[in-house]
């Protein structure tokens, strides 16, 4: 573990003197390293200190990794224009290792600690390279949401500690009975993921983020939320069986109602950010059936989702460095303008809505398998749910590809060499995944 945060402390000095390239192609080789100790069993690996891995933590890490290389790779404007290039690759760097430290964590405690640290670049990064003088306000929603919840949070860790001792996951297997503290403990995490209703802080940092903002957003920070909740489910699960029944719910008939709002959309960033909602509440409603189907499918759409998420705003970012407009109304017709672009949006779309191969439909099948288990009546909601997501899917792509092009267009290029990497990059492992779909089943 401490030789990876080594690597990446090494990649400070050469972000200061200005070697951009040079930092993603080493961010990229750390990655293919890390790849290189890849977990195929459930046993903790690496273990110093108080950090360690096994194959939840891996993938996360692994995740990670990849969206962080992915994010100087999609910030080229930021190295062409010089805006502190220097100071991006820094706040990148010290995000990845509160990363990597946070899903590490074998003490509850750490993981808390770092989960709390990783909002500061965040905040940065928004704050710093965001697009719209609304970011402040975005940064304050990202940063209060989070931390009115996480206070909570402490106090029942601390209350854990008095009463058994240890904080270690590995020896957290003493229940908690009281519904109280299984709220306090979890509305972070539910804050996170986000939950419906705790929601209202990612639509807005996603629209006012850069690109870099938007995909470290989607790919890892909502991850966080779903990890913690499956790292603390062992120790609710006698009150559990009771309480989850209304978490579940609200997340299922939130999804729907999400999707409804995506379906009204004119801001293709805001549309992508409102339907991480929809997806991440049916990984929230998987983990809550506390089944193994409903675990191993939540760490699947958690990995799908990452990747196509970032992916997707990728995709919008590279429509708004031409056309200077987010909005659906102006970015019509582009399969006239950039045919192969064109290409690229119907993969990331059709992926979005679950479409084989992507790992998003082997998620979604084993997700749906564990809901509908939980109480067959969920099959209605989940019928509206996969129906309305592969509606705002289509409607994002026939919007954005068809139609009349907005003559008020100047001329841009269609695109090159580092942009369509770039995607293959998050496509690749998206449709190759699920040949090896059963390696997110190891970990339980």
């Amino acid at each position: 573990m401490m030789k990876f945060v080594c690597l990446l402390l090494m990649l400070l000095p050469l972000g200061f003197l200005n070697y951009f390239w040079l930092v993603q192609f080493m961010w990229m080789m750390t990655t293919f390293l890390f790849m290189l100790n890849f977990s195929f069993n459930y046993a903790h690996m690496y273990i110093s200190y108080m950090f360690g891995l096994d194959l939840l933590s891996y993938l996360m890490i692994l995740l990670s990794f990849w969206i962080c290389a992915l994010m100087v790779l999609a910030s080229q404007k930021i190295f062409y224009t010089g805006f502190w290039s220097y100071l991006f690759i820094f706040v990148l760097v010290m995000m990845m290792i509160s990363f990597l430290l946070a899903f590490g964590s074998l003490n509850l405690f750490t993981f808390y600690i770092f989960f709390e640290v990783s909002l500061i670049p965040t905040l940065m990064l928004i704050v710093g390279w965001g697009y719209q003088p609304e970011r402040l306000q975005a940064g304050i929603y990202l940063l209060f949401y989070t931390l009115i919840a996480s206070l909570p949070m402490m106090i029942s860790i601390f209350y854990y500690y008095s009463l058994y001792g240890t904080l270690e996951f590995y020896f957290m297997e003493k229940e908690l009975g009281e519904v109280i503290i299984y709220l306090c403990m979890n509305l972070v995490f539910f804050v996170k993921a986000p939950l419906f209703f705790v929601h209202l802080w990612l639509p807005k940092a996603h629209v006012e983020a850069p690109v870099s903002g938007s995909m470290i957003l989607a790919g890892v920070m909502l991850k966080l939320g779903g990890y913690g909740l499956m790292r603390m489910m062992v120790v609710f699960l006698s009150v559990g069986v009771t309480t989850n029944y209304f978490f579940i719910g609200l997340s299922m008939i939130g999804g729907v109602i999400i999707s409804l709002v995506c379906i009204r959309q004119s801001d293709i960033k805001s549309l992508i950010a409102y339907s991480s909602v929809a997806h991440m509440g049916m990984a929230i409603s998987g983990i809550l059936t506390l089944n193994f189907w409903g675990m191993s499918g939540a760490l699947m759409m958690m990995v799908a989702h990452g990747l196509c998420s970032s992916g997707l705003f990728c995709l919008a970012n590279l429509n708004y460095e031409r056309v200077l407009s987010r909005s659906l109304y102006l970015n019509k017709g582009m399969i006239n303008l950039i045919p192969s672009l064109s290409l690229w949006w119907f993969l990331f779309v059709s992926s979005n809505m679950a479409a084989p191969p992507s790992l998003n439909l082997m998620s979604e099948i084993m997700l749906i398998n564990s809901i509908m288990s939980y109480d067959f009546m969920n099959m209605l909601v989940l019928m509206m749910l996969s129906f309305f997501s592969a509606a705002y899917s289509l409607y994002l792509y026939s919007f954005s590809q068809h139609g009349k092009v907005y003559f008020g267009l100047y001329s841009f290029s269609t695109g090159n060499l580092r942009e369509y990497l770039l995607l293959l990059l998050h496509w690749f492992p998206l449709n190759v995944l699920i040949l090896k779909g059963e390696l997110m089943c190891l970990w339980l």
